[in-house]
């Protein structure tokens, strides 16, 4: 899950396993597989980093040093 602020600034959380794309148009809007978008403050790269962090958190329980 990652957090993400609305133009409105309301802030939400979304499953970023259901991110389709992330598109700056110049604003940033993040579509779901659902069919679902969000016009969101955050830059691109912000989701994006976001994405890999929440991911990376969510792997790295797994892997054994």
């Amino acid at each position: 899950m990652i957090e993400v602020t609305k133009m409105d600034r309301t802030e939400i959380v979304l499953n970023a396993d259901l991110i389709e794309t992330v598109e700056r148009t110049p604003d940033t809007i993040i579509r779901l597989t659902t069919g679902k978008k969000f016009l969101v403050l955050e830059s691109v790269e912000e989701v994006v980093q976001r994405t890999i962090d929440y991911k990376r958190s969510i792997f790295t329980r797994y892997i054994k040093e």
